[in-house]
C-alpha cells in the first residue's frame, strides 16, 4: 500500500495543516525560549564576574599611583580572570538582544557596587561547556555545569593611569548544576509531545465537527439517486454549507416537478391514444378480408402493449413510498408459489440472515420481472439465496439456452431491446422488463448482472448492499 504524504480526503488534509502549522508555530516560538534559558544560564555567571569586577575596580581607585595599579592587576588576575590596560577601547558595534541584555545587567550590578555610573562595554559573552568548547545553546543539553566566557572594557572612574580596563574573564553557576538529559525530556518530550498530541487531538475532534454537514450532503446526494422522492436535506451549520444545502434542496425540487411532469405527460399520451386505438379496432372488425383483420388485430395489439409498458416502466421506477425492512424470503417465497400455482417449477433455497431495507412494491417487481424473464426462456426456475452480513444476494437461474452471444448478452438491459435467444427470434415482450429491474437494483444501491451458467441456461444475479 503506498503511502500518500498529502491526504486524500478533505478531514484529512484540514488535520494535516491544523497540526503542521500549530506545530511550526511552536518549533518557532520556541527559539525564544532558547534564547530566554540561554540568558538565565549567563545570569549567575554575569553577575559573579561583575561583581568580581566591581571589587577590582574598587581596589584600583584606591591605589596611590600607576604601579601600585599594575601590581593589583598582576595580583588578582589568573587563568580565568586576566586583564590588561589599553589605550583606546574597541569600537561599538551591533550586538545581539541577548549580548545587550548581558552588558546591561553586568553595567548595573558594577555600577551599583560602586556607587555611581561606570561605562562598560561588553566585547563578547558566550557559554562554555565543560570541556571548555563554546557551542552555544548547545551547551544546554550537554553540559551540567556551564561556564560563561566575557570580554569586557571599562574606563576605571577617577585616578591617574590608563583609563581602560580590559578584562577576559570564565565564571562558573557558583556550585549550581544542571541535567541536560532532564531538559532535554521536560522539553522536547514533554512540552512538545504533549502539546503535539493536544493538537492532533483537538483538531481530529474540531475537524471531524467542521466537515459532518458535508459528509451529510455526500450521503444526501448519494440517496438521492437512490429515492428522488427522500426528505429535504436539513439546512442547518455554515453559511457555506446552508448554501449548498439550499441548492441541493433545490435541484431536488427540479428533478422531482421533472419527473412527474413527464409522467404526467405520458399518461396523458396514453390515455389520449386509447380513442384513435379503439377506432382502429372497430374499423379492423369491419374488414371483409379475415388474414388482413388478424394482422392488424396483432399490429393493434402490439401498439397497445408498448404504450402500456412505457408507463409501467416510467411508474414502476419511481420510489413513491417509503423505505422500510423488507422480508426478503417472504417475497420470494410468495413469487415462486404464485409461479408454482401458474403450473411453474420453482424452487429456493437459503435464507436471508435479517431483513434487507428497501420498497418493497420497486424490489417486488424486480424479482418479478427476473423470475418471468427466467420461466419465459427456461420453463422452470430456481432460485438462491445468500447472505453474508454485508450483501444479499439473489441468483434466478434458469435450465433455458442462455445468451451465447456475448454482444447481445450485454445490450440485453436497453429499453425495446430483444435479442435472439442461442439463435432464435423472441417476439414476445416489450423488451423493458430487465431495463426496469436493473433501474430498481440501482435504486436500491445494488447490482444487477446477467451471465451464462457452465451447464446450459442463464443466471440473474440482484446484489443488494445492507445500510451501515
Amino acid at each position: 500500500m503506498k503511502l500518500r504524504a498529502w491526504p486524500d480526503s478533505l478531514f484529512g488534509r484540514l488535520v494535516m495543516i491544523l497540526a503542521v502549522g500549530m506545530f511550526a508555530g511552536q518549533l518557532l516560538t520556541s527559539t525564544i525560549w532558547f534564547e530566554t534559558h540561554d540568558n538565565r544560564t549567563l545570569e549567575i555567571p554575569a553577575r559573579l564576574f561583575a561583581s568580581r569586577l566591581a571589587d577590582t575596580v574598587r581596589l584600583l581607585q584606591h591605589a596611590p599611583d600607576a604601579a601600585a595599579r599594575d601590581a593589583i592587576v598582576r595580583q588578582l588576575a589568573d587563568a580565568r580572570y586576566r586583564m590588561q590596560w589599553v589605550d583606546t577601547p574597541q569600537p561599538a558595534h551591533e550586538t545581539s538582544l541577548a549580548k545587550r541584555s548581558v552588558s546591561d545587567l553586568i553595567t548595573g550590578v558594577i555600577g551599583r557596587r560602586l556607587g555611581e555610573p561606570v561605562d562598560v562595554r561588553l566585547i563578547d559573552a558566550e557559554l562554555r561547556d565543560e570541556e571548555r568548547k563554546h557551542k552555544g545553546i548547545l551547551s544546554l543539553f550537554n553540559s551540567r555545569m556551564p561556564t560563561g566566557d566575557f570580554h569586557v572594557q571599562m574606563k576605571v572612574p577617577s585616578g591617574p593611569g590608563g583609563p581602560w580596563l580590559d578584562v577576559q574573564a570564565n565564571e562558573g553557576q557558583a556550585g549550581m548544576q544542571s541535567e541536560p538529559g532532564s531538559l532535554v525530556f521536560d522539553y522536547l518530550v514533554r512540552i512538545y509531545l504533549i502539546r503535539f498530541v493536544a493538537i492532533c487531538v483537538l483538531a481530529f475532534v474540531a475537524v471531524r465537527f467542521a466537515v459532518q454537514p458535508l459528509r451529510d450532503l455526500a450521503r444526501a446526494a448519494e440517496a438521492l439517486g437512490r429515492n428522488i422522492y427522500r426528505p429535504p436535506l436539513p439546512v442547518s451549520g455554515p453559511l457555506e454549507v446552508r448554501s449548498a444545502a439550499m441548492s441541493f434542496n433545490s435541484m431536488q425540487r427540479q428533478l422531482t416537478e421533472s419527473m412527474s411532469e413527464r409522467t404526467r405527460f405520458l399518461t396523458a399520451v396514453s390515455h389520449d391514444l386509447r380513442s384513435p386505438l379503439t377506432r382502429l379496432r372497430l374499423r379492423t372488425e369491419m374488414l371483409p378480408d379475415p388474414q388482413w383483420r388478424e394482422r392488424l388485430r396483432g399490429d393493434l395489439d402490439e401498439m397497445e402493449a408498448m404504450v402500456r409498458a412505457t408507463l409501467d416502466a416510467v411508474q414502476g421506477i419511481e420510489v413513491t413510498e417509503e423505505r422500510r425492512e423488507i422480508d426478503l424470503d417472504s417475497m420470494l417465497e410468495g413469487l415462486a408459489e404464485d409461479a408454482r400455482e401458474a403450473g411453474h417449477a420453482v424452487s429456493v433455497d437459503g435464507r436471508a440472515v435479517r431483513p434487507v431495507a428497501g420498497y418493497p412494491r420497486n424490489l417486488k417487481r424486480c424479482l418479478q420481472n427476473l423470475l418471468d424473464n427466467a420461466i419465459r426462456y427456461g420453463g422452470d426456475a430456481s432460485i438462491h439465496i445468500a447472505d453474508d452480513g454485508r450483501a444479499v444476494r439473489v441468483a434466478i437461474r434458469d435450465n433455458g439456452p442462455g445468451i451465447p452471444d456475448q454482444t447481445t448478452l450485454a445490450r440485453v438491459f436497453e429499453p425495446y431491446f430483444r435479442g435472439n435467444s442461442a439463435g432464435k427470434d423472441e417476439s414476445t415482450g416489450t423488451g423493458l422488463g430487465l431495463t426496469i429491474a436493473q433501474s430498481i437494483a440501482a435504486t436500491h444501491g445494488g447490482a444487477l448482472t446477467l451471465r451464462n451458467r457452465s451447464g446450459g441456461g442463464l443466471e440473474a444475479e440482484l446484489v443488494l448492499p445492507r445500510e451501515g
